[in-house]
């Protein structure tokens, strides 16, 4: 799911993959041969939320994702505000529900998305009404919850361990059989 473009941005020539030489050494990207432009295909930010709403973690599942897929909740920051701010936000945004305390999981590498992850536990509490772009959610007490081997079920372990827990993963199929929707 790593995007790479074909046309220059800056002046529609097609790109081409060329080595140049860059302060790490000689590095191939994708670049412009009219006006030098480069591809840094550097890794997104992706904010995520290990929300504790009343005693319960809450996982919402998205629109677009097959039915009993579960996740955290997860968005890009704004332009202007801190991870901490656009975290609460998304929880506002998709929740409806208000942050009260905030505290830094992990950092965590998504390399299939070229994401990296930052991960909070969020106390929250309000009146869940989803966005949109969710269709629904469960509430979980820490010892029913499972984690998933990938992007955002890694931070969700780690902190079960922090609470005492030993986090449980569900099993996935091999990766040919891997469902599109994404579980971050």
């Amino acid at each position: 799911m790593i995007f790479e473009p074909k046309f220059c941005p800056a002046c529609a020539t097609p790109l081409a993959w060329i080595e140049a030489i860059e302060d790490s050494g000689a590095t191939t990207r994708l670049r412009c041969q009219a006006c030098d432009w480069t591809h840094w295909n550097n890794p997104t930010p992706v904010l995520a939320a290990i929300v504790e709403y009343r005693g319960q973690v809450l996982l919402a599942r998205n629109a677009a994702w097959q039915k009993g897929m579960y996740a955290l909740i997860t968005g890009f920051m704004e332009a202007g505000e801190t991870p901490e701010q656009g975290i609460a936000r998304e929880i506002k945004e998709e929740t409806n529900l208000d942050t009260s305390a905030l505290g830094l999981v992990g950092v965590y590498d998504f390399q299939r998305m070229n994401q990296v992850i930052i991960a909070y536990h969020a106390v929250a509490d309000g009146e869940v009404r989803l966005s949109p772009e969710l269709v629904d959610y469960r509430l979980y007490d820490l010892e029913a919850i499972r984690c998933w081997p990938a992007g955002t079920g890694y931070a969700l372990a780690d902190w079960l361990r922090s609470r005492g827990h030993v986090p449980q993963f569900v099993e996935w199929p091999k990766p040919e059989a891997v469902p599109t929707a994404p579980a971050t």
